[in-house]
């Protein structure tokens, strides 16, 4: 890419909101100026996932022209524990369970950032700054917020509704993810936009105590369909430690509304062809095909191309094929609700029979389980009941 090029995917690609402004963060890379920025990583888990893969990407941007990128390992605030989304308070981590957790975050995140070279990402460790402070330190913090301002998140408000308790200690968290930036004086800050409160309480504390305007970028989440995002508080997390097989499985298992933000976020195949599958995919084209490029395109990204051609081929012969006739019967329903399917193909002999076979978990679409009896289907569909019966959808 030309540099106006990359100065756009910045400004753009998988990017929710930019504080101060857009235009604020284009006149920086557009400066000539040598921009530091990071994103920290809490190590609460012993590998990386797919989720932090998506910011480093972003950073990953940021290096390839040029800027100083710092790779922070949360090990102080990893004990403590962020408390954005979470509905009760998380379990504290000992010293010695973060500092195994993030045992190999340097050696998986190679595969994104470079640490070598001309200009190397650095690692620091929040403990280096945050151990070391006391209890007035602290206090003095304390001061440039407002309990009010706190009790704006949501998840705050949430746990009040619902009587459930929330711990000085969790108040303090943002605090401490914002003095990381005074600690190491960046001129930016990049993450998640469930992060954006944290990242935002960085800006303050550089306004207040460095006199310094930092810029925030808060990236689009990698959602599925009920809005939940991808990680290991949700159990669908795709880690960089799986095997190849495990993680193109994964991504299979995708919605087909997660393909086009799984190309943008995970992805840094051009905007223009990302637009392309989108403009497909509402034309009625097949996800099938689209999701498997997307398997491929992420695997590859994240454990290289040997890797993605690996969980392919296992997704062909073992999964794909696993089970499945050699020529598979075609029907022309009269509607395209799974239950009419069924019924018409003859593996049901009526609706309520069709509905028991859903709710028993004997009804797959494209190998996916079907649990939803008002389920609609599409023309090159798969549809499979038990290990026997198959039909595809004309």
């Amino acid at each position: 890419m030309t540099t106006e090029q990359q100065i756009q995917q910045l400004l753009t690609r998988g990017v929710e909101n930019i504080f101060p402004n857009t235009e604020f963060l284009e006149k920086e890379l557009r400066s000539g100026r040598k921009l530091t920025l990071y994103t920290g990583y809490d190590p609460t888990a012993p590998t990386l996932h797919v989720g932090h893969g998506i910011t480093m990407l972003k950073l990953r941007d940021f290096q390839q022209l040029g800027h100083k990128i710092i790779f922070l390992i949360g090990d102080f605030t990893g004990m403590i524990g962020d408390p954005t989304d979470k509905t009760s308070a998380r379990q504290k981590l000992t010293r010695e369970q973060v500092v195994e957790n993030c045992t190999l975050y340097q050696a998986q995140a190679k595969i994104i950032l470079d640490f070598g070279g001309d200009n190397p990402v650095e690692v620091k460790y929040n403990s280096e700054w945050l151990a070391k402070m006391s209890f007035g330190d602290v206090v003095e913090l304390a001061s440039h917020f407002t309990v009010q301002r706190m009790m704006e998140r949501d998840m705050f408000q949430k746990r009040l509704e619902e009587e459930k308790p929330i711990y000085l200690h969790e108040f303090l968290y943002p605090l401490m993810q914002g003095y990381d930036s005074v600690a190491m004086n960046v001129d930016g800050e990049v993450g998640g936009n469930d992060q954006t409160f944290n990242m935002l309480a960085g800006r303050t504390l550089m306004k207040d105590l460095k006199q310094k305007e930092k810029f925030v970028i808060a990236g689009k989440l990698l959602t599925d369909n009920s809005g939940k995002k991808m990680g290991k508080t949700e159990g669908n997390m795709i880690a960089f430690s799986d095997t190849p097989e495990d993680m193109f499985g994964k991504v299979m298992r995708w919605t087909d509304g997660m393909i086009v933000s799984g190309f943008e976020l995970c992805t840094r195949i051009p905007m223009d062809e990302v637009r392309q599958i989108e403009s497909e995919l509402a034309g009625g084209q097949n996800p099938r095909d689209a999701k498997l490029r997307l398997a491929f395109e992420i695997t590859r990204m994240f454990l290289g191309e040997d890797a993605a051609k690996q969980g392919q081929s296992h997704f062909e012969i073992v999964i794909q094929s696993k089970d499945k006739p050699d020529e598979i019967p075609e029907l022309k329903p009269s509607d395209l609700k799974i239950i009419t399917v069924l019924v018409e193909a003859g593996f049901v002999s009526s609706n309520s029979e069709a509905r028991q076979n859903i709710a028993g978990g004997g009804v797959r679409v494209n190998d996916e389980k079907v649990e939803d009896v008002n389920f609609e289907l599409k023309a090159g569909d798969v549809v499979q009941k038990g290990k026997r019966f198959f039909v595809r959808i004309m």
